[in-house]
């Protein structure tokens, strides 16, 4: 059985990347991309569907596990009862190539080792042919192939590879494997330059980090975990690199989060702002542009890594899941659905990117005023909601808030950076979407905005309506509204999305059952923060901080019951999240008017909100 979630580590090459377990098994790895089928599978079922296990033959009596400074080189030491031996692990950035380098390493005394290769491509289906050439075994099946450079001698039992071997203090083994076309030759990296290259080119990375406020390395790891979910060929960053990791065990909200989301995109470009990191900042903006571009009306709230449109969402009967929790899906079937927010999220992003300093660009304006034209004709039609339910289309409040921010935003680039455009007919249609949801989506027996239109439940994502300048942060409508949250969602310190009972079922169309979800909590937290209750965000800040693994990695939700990490992992929009709300709580400006991007996102506080 896979292990827990905060149980693996990370490791990657800003084109695909890996988990490994504190056992020295790598259960999870596609190849070549975040999104190609895996040929590591272990971590959605068990050993015969894929993994890459090195570690003590006997066991271990204590595992401890660093990364190497600034860096994305994993080292597990294991102690044993004869001696202790240390594992470095990497995959070194590359161009074509995917290379995993691991360095086995006797610290002490004497320790006993085995090795279990299990190769499965698609997904633990396929069973490759295997074969030894000069020494070198190679594994095909279809158009992938993985060639293993091993220093010990192995052999096949059950269609796993395998070697026991003993290491003696001083000795240093590197094992090397290659993923390459079927059709070519796999190119040989030394393991031991991988690795020293790899640790080289993250510290330098790190490096430009110009974030010096508090939880400073919380926040450089969470900027090297971003960075590691960066498909470098496009500045593209994945929400995640799994999918089917539940979010309630046993369940069935098990979800493909391997492709890149427009929502996440003003968060994201913030937090890389936050860091100095301007021209990643640039490289997202510019895959933004790449992936909306063509008809608005195709408008998709999600891509592939490349800015692929089609992801089809199937599910693959032959892997049980994470800890019996099926089913497990490819592709998202949301990438299809109708989300308004995702307008608001683009020309949100485009004017923070503008604001900080990115070159304007004539042709992409020209995309964005078409998008408006577009949401000018559907903002008062229902759709899905920034949850994604699989429930009939509602009127969700937040949808026409983030449709409200575009036409905001589009007013505001057309203002600050002397573009041209039909600003007063835009005013008119921002008043219309205020007046709108002030009337509609505020509930005056609840005292608080509502999930959607007539609902009487409130949603989690109406924190974000004073973080994007809808209505400032001590109105009595937010107040109350954060107030509600707080009562009807908070669990044990933790915040959940929206109410889930079975009344409630027929919102999502999926049973009930999920785990807190973290970057929510921290919208509480930035909530707090910017009415002035700094000590109360600063709690609930180190609340979810402390639920990072020993690595200073996290997932989407959490079980505070069962005191467990939950959802797909690590999760770029939880470690996006930690990055801004570490910002603003080190905000050194007192009223929140005085800091226009004092909140997750970056969003811009407007003058000119009307009071409605």
């Amino acid at each position: 059985m896979a292990q827990r979630i905060e149980d693996y580590a990370l490791i990657g090459d800003t084109h695909t990347a890996a988990l490994i377990g504190r056992d020295g098994s790598i259960d999870w790895l596609c190849m070549p991309r975040f999104d190609s089928a895996a040929c590591f599978s272990a971590l959605l079922g068990d050993p015969s569907h894929g993994r890459w296990l090195i570690g003590p033959a006997d066991g271990s009596r204590a595992t401890s596990r660093r990364y190497l400074g600034r860096s994305l080189v994993l080292e597990t030491e294991f102690r044993t009862s004869t001696g202790t031996v240390r594992i470095t692990d990497c995959m070194p950035p590359r161009d074509n190539s995917v290379d995993l380098a691991r360095i086995v390493e006797c610290v002490d005394g004497e320790v006993q080792m085995k090795m279990e290769l299990v190769i499965r491509f698609d997904y633990g289906s396929v069973v490759p042919w295997v074969r030894r050439i000069d020494g070198v075994l190679l594994a095909i099946a279809g158009p992938d192939a993985l060639s293993l450079w091993a220093p010990v001698r192995t052999h096949g039992v059950d269609l796993t590879t395998r070697s026991e071997f003993t290491v003696k203090a001083g000795d240093r083994l590197p094992f090397l494997l290659v993923w390459h076309p079927s059709h070519e030759s796999a190119p040989y990296v030394e393991p031991l330059q991988a690795v020293e290259g790899a640790c080289e080119w993250w510290e330098n990375w790190a490096s430009h980090c110009t974030y010096d406020g508090e939880y400073r390395d919380l926040v450089v790891r969470s900027l090297i975990t971003l960075k590691a979910l960066t498909y470098a060929p496009t500045g593209g960053i994945v929400a995640a690199p799994t999918t089917s990791l539940p979010e309630k065990i046993g369940g069935v909200r098990n979800w493909d989060y391997r492709y890149c989301w427009l929502r996440d995109a003003t968060f994201t470009l913030y937090a890389l702002l936050v860091g100095g990191y301007t021209e990643e900042a640039a490289q997202w903006r510019n895959w933004l542009l790449r992936a909306v571009a063509g008809d608005p009306g195709d408008l998709q709230i999600m891509y592939g890594a490349a800015g692929e449109r089609r992801l089809r969402e199937f599910e693959l009967p032959w892997l049980p899941g994470y800890e019996k929790s099926a089913p497990v899906r490819v592709g998202n079937a949301a990438s299809g659905q109708r989300q308004l927010d995702v307008y608001g999220e683009v020309m949100d992003a485009m004017h923070l990117a503008l604001s900080s300093g990115v070159k304007p660009d004539a042709a992409a304006w020209e995309l964005q005023k078409v998008l408006i034209g577009c949401l000018e004709g559907i903002w008062q039609e229902p759709d899905e909601g920034i949850w994604e339910v699989r429930g009939p289309r509602r009127h969700f409040t937040h949808s026409k808030v983030m449709a409200w921010v575009a036409f905001d935003r589009a007013i505001h680039i057309a203002e600050e950076f002397t573009h041209d455009g039909p600003v007063d007919r835009w005013r008119g249609v921002r008043q219309q979407i205020h007046e709108q949801v002030c009337a509609q989506g505020f509930n005056h027996q609840r005292n608080a905005f509502t999930q959607y239109y007539g609902s009487n439940e409130v949603d989690a994502s109406l924190l974000l309506l004073p973080l994007v300048g809808f209505l400032p942060p001590d109105d009595p409508r937010i107040l109350g509204t954060v107030a509600a949250i707080e009562h009807d969602l908070m669990r044990e310190g933790f915040l959940l999305r929206y109410p889930m009972h079975q009344s409630t079922r027929d919102v999502d169309g999926l049973p009930p059952g999920e785990g807190a979800f973290l970057p929510c909590t921290l919208w509480l937290a930035d909530n707090y923060a910017l009415q002035g209750r700094k000590d109360e965000a600063r709690r609930i800040f180190e609340r979810v901080a402390a639920l990072t693994n020993d690595l200073g990695l996290i997932s989407e939700e959490y079980d505070p019951r069962n005191k467990r990490l939950l959802g797909n992992y690590p999760q770029a929009f939880s470690h996006v999240s930690l990055v801004n709300s570490a910002r603003n709580l080190t905000s050194k400006r007192g009223a929140p008017a005085e800091d226009r991007r004092a909140r997750s996102g970056g969003k811009q506080d407007t003058s000119d909100v009307s009071q409605v």
